[in-house]
């Protein structure tokens, strides 16, 4: 058996050393705007939500399902087939038609006039963005090799603070000057252009341009493939994937944060908007942008940074430093969620987004490196399946519902506040994952690497 190279070595490749580093970086770089894009799109109904539910007559569960499960469902199934496809043909490609889909639907979804087309709007962005983190993870390994990668998925990663970030600040801005539905439009529209300009000028490498000829890899057949044959590989790679300790641990750790993480940040507007409701809401919304563009940056960098620097001391330290800041931001958050001060709950968000943003780099770097080559895509896919179905789907829906059940008893303040404190639980289950991730990985890296470490 071996690896299929029909697909992935067209005549259009062009390896990351014959354009220089210069190239390398502006890809990165248009990658992680694209990433940036992505989580405005995403996000963006998080900051309109207390607008949308004035205008259209929500409910809270109704809020938390547009947030996380109607954006989620096709997101994470539809992600696997998506990256099968990019491990075999032109990741440029799938990348630019998945931007351009997305951002069209954020755009429509500004005309939407109920809860139900606005929930078939939200699936539409969640279509386009499966085809978004795949197999822009899988062209970034190829640039970068894999003692330089970590803090390269961590400059990538860094388009999630730049984009919750935008949303915050142009989002608000825009609903108040002049109205939540423009706000989709002018957040939507730009996407399109930047779907050109990725595939006007980024070029694809050969897989595997940054590996040694030894490798890891997943052997398979060439040629044309039956639709079982492809499920068969995917189920093959599923299950070897998760057969990796470190892999498992990685996975499991990430979901866990990001539960609390959605939840929270999805509604961290509304939270503001009923429990400091004397607070201008619109300074709530600069101050999160602010904090999200400078402190969850930083912190994003930082983890990948940290992680390649400390890691060629020890590998261990993909998994200690993003415990170590789990840790810190456990008991930080819940100052945010009870301190009665608007402005002492805002500034202990400058420590909370710092730590937050630790863990993905390393993660995002993990989830590449101990993937066999030709299934890089994929393995970034199954990454995100199991960790968006539960983490996505379920953290913000989870939360609306749980502050729809309480606020019969407590109110509709006391009760978002109770479920955001429920929910954060799992940040601390993710420290303790990332924590088996030091003590599993020297084994784990030897074997996908070759590399012998401590």
């Amino acid at each position: 058996m071996k690896e299929n190279t029909d697909a992935t070595a067209a005549p259009a490749a062009v390896s990351p050393e014959s354009k220089g580093r210069l190239y390398r970086t502006y890809v990165l770089l248009l990658l992680t705007a694209v990433y940036t894009f992505n989580f405005i799109d995403r996000q963006i109904i998080a900051i309109l939500s207390p607008a949308i539910k004035v205008d259209l007559g929500l409910a809270d569960w109704q809020l938390g399902v547009l947030k996380g499960f109607a954006f989620a469902v096709l997101y994470t199934t539809l992600g696997i087939p998506i990256a099968r496809l990019a491990d075999r043909t032109n990741r440029v490609n799938i990348i630019s038609i998945a931007l351009a889909l997305w951002s069209g639907f954020t755009a429509l979804s500004g005309v939407c006039q109920n809860f139900v087309q606005l929930a078939l709007a939200r699936v539409g962005v969640g279509i386009g963005e499966a085809g978004g983190s795949p197999p822009a993870h899988s062209l970034i390994s190829d640039y970068y090799p894999k003692e330089k990668r970590a803090g390269a998925l961590g400059i990538y990663a860094m388009g999630i603070p730049v984009g919750v970030a935008f949303a915050y600040l142009a989002g608000g801005w825009i609903t108040q000057t002049f109205s939540w539905r423009v706000a989709f439009a002018v957040v939507g529209l730009p996407g399109l252009i930047l779907a050109l300009l990725l595939k006007l000028t980024v070029r694809e490498p050969p897989r595997g341009a940054t590996e040694a000829a030894s490798a890891n890899t997943f052997g398979e057949e060439g040629g044309a493939r039956s639709f079982l044959s492809e499920v068969g590989v995917i189920w093959r790679a599923a299950k070897h994937l998760l057969s990796i300790p470190t892999y498992r641990a990685v996975v499991f750790g990430t979901t866990a944060i990001s539960f609390s993480a959605y939840a929270n940040g999805t509604w961290v507007v509304d939270f503001y908007a009923r429990s400091h409701s004397d607070f201008s809401l619109l300074t709530v919304l600069f101050a999160l942008g602010l904090i999200s563009g400078t402190a969850y940056a930083l912190g994003t960098f930082l983890g990948g940074y940290l992680v390649d620097k400390l890691g060629q001391k020890s590998k261990r330290m993909y998994g200690y430093v993003p415990a170590i800041a789990l840790l810190i931001n456990a008991p930080l958050f819940l100052v945010v969620l009870w301190h009665p001060s608007a402005v002492v709950s805002l500034i202990f968000q400058i420590p909370v987004q710092l730590t937050i943003g630790f863990y993905l780099g390393p993660a995002f770097a993990l989830a590449q490196t101990l993937a066999p080559v030709s299934v890089r895509a994929l393995s970034t896919a199954i990454f995100f399946f199991i960790l968006n179905m539960i983490a996505l789907g379920f953290g913000p829906t989870t939360a609306g519902v749980v502050s729809s059940i309480l606020s019969g008893g407590m109110g509709e303040e006391q009760a978002l506040r109770w479920s955001l404190t429920i929910v954060s639980v799992a940040g601390l289950i993710g420290a303790w994952y990332f924590y088996l991730v030091a003590k599993r990985i020297p084994a784990d890296w030897e074997k996908a690497t070759g590399e012998k470490v401590e």
